[in-house]
């Protein structure tokens, strides 16, 4: 269960960095949020809201309980990456930026594949109890 544990705070920490720190400058609008947004071909007063969103979904995988919150907070996380991704490909960029996505994506399927494997063990555990 420790070693569980432990894997999973690892990829977990790393994603609310991931989506964390990258929500603070689409909140603030900052310049170099607008300009990506820009780039992308997408209006400025979409980023607060995505900033919010991922601050919030942040907010539900560090929280205890809410399983059902949680789980939608993983697809939101998904579904922005895969979206920035799309966007980042139809817009033109070099596919060589994809290897930001892929560690994304591992992350992200990481802290959900441990939190899963805790919620078992932890079942396990009050099972033999």
């Amino acid at each position: 269960m420790k070693k569980i544990a432990i894997i999973y705070w690892i990829f977990t920490t790393l994603m609310v960095a991931l989506m964390g720190l990258g929500s603070i400058p689409d909140i603030m609008s900052s310049t170099e949020a607008v300009a990506l947004f820009n780039h992308l071909g997408y209006p400025d007063y979409l980023l607060p809201f995505i900033g919010i969103a991922k601050l919030l979904g942040v907010v539900a995988i560090l929280t205890p309980g809410f399983l059902r919150l949680k789980e939608w907070a993983y697809a939101g996380f998904v579904i922005d990456l895969t979206g920035a991704m799309y966007s980042s490909l139809a817009v033109g960029d070099p596919p060589s930026g994809l290897v930001f996505f892929l560690i994304g994506y591992l992350v992200i399927g990481g802290s959900y594949v441990y939190h899963h494997k805790r919620l078992k063990a932890a079942a396990a555990l009050s099972i033999s109890k």
